[in-house]
């Protein structure tokens, strides 16, 4: 199996930029204006949801006048991306991990449940502009994390088999997503998350992509 034929799919939120404070901030605030009781430890049971999921979510355990999801979803989306321009900070190790999958031969791709709007907002702040291959929202599938659609897919756009590729996830939801793809998973958690036993379902836990090697890489998907 040639370098051209592995690949590794970076999550965004909680992988490479640090704005789940952000998301939970900017939730917190949307939310709470609709009358939501939102707080930071009820925002980890929506890590790793695309954001329709999760204004859905929100929507049927405390029910609000006039859903207008869209309209929602739009202002978590314009408040997040507001943030992220002003304080969003890439996480260690990033740009080490990127070139080292790249120096390996392994191809490169971000998917995130983000939409489309916050993945070219992080990837032009840290003029990451060059590094992927692809860049992949689950807006684009039926179901988003912990459903696989969203890794099969950008699999099938890289031309690689998902047993060929290698995902880095910070979320339970994603994963769940990433094994059930069928690829080799390396987990970056949250503070909050390191020590959850369901994490024990990836192949790697790391503490940051500072941690990662083109060894460990070259372990979980042998050229």
């Amino acid at each position: 199996m040639s370098g051209t034929h592995r690949a590794v799919v970076f999550d965004m939120d909680g992988v490479l930029v640090d704005s789940e404070p952000l998301w939970r901030e900017a939730e917190i605030e949307v939310f709470g204006s609709l009358g939501v009781p939102l707080t930071e430890t009820m925002c980890l049971e929506t890590m790793g949801l695309r954001l329709d999921e999760v204004v859905g979510h929100w929507y049927r355990r405390h029910p609000w006048p006039d859903l207008d999801a869209p309209a929602v979803t739009a202002a978590v989306v314009e408040r997040i991306a507001a943030l992220v321009d002003a304080r969003g900070e890439p996480l260690p190790g990033v740009a080490e991990a990127v070139d080292a999958c790249r120096a390996s031969g392994f191809r490169t791709a971000l998917a995130s449940s983000s939409p489309m709007r916050l993945i070219e907002a992080v990837v032009g702040r840290f003029r990451l502009g060059g590094s992927f291959e692809v860049l992949a929202t689950a807006d684009d599938e039926r179901h988003g994390k912990p459903h696989p659609a969203i890794y099969l897919s950008t699999a099938d756009r890289l031309g690689v088999a998902p047993t060929a590729c290698v995902a880095f996830e910070d979320s339970v939801n994603g994963i769940v997503a990433a094994k059930a793809a069928r690829m080799a998973c390396i987990a970056v958690p949250a503070r909050e998350l390191r020590g959850d036993r369901r994490l024990g379902i990836a192949d790697v836990v790391v503490d940051s992509l500072a941690a990662v090697t083109a060894e460990c890489l070259e372990r979980l998907v042998p050229a």
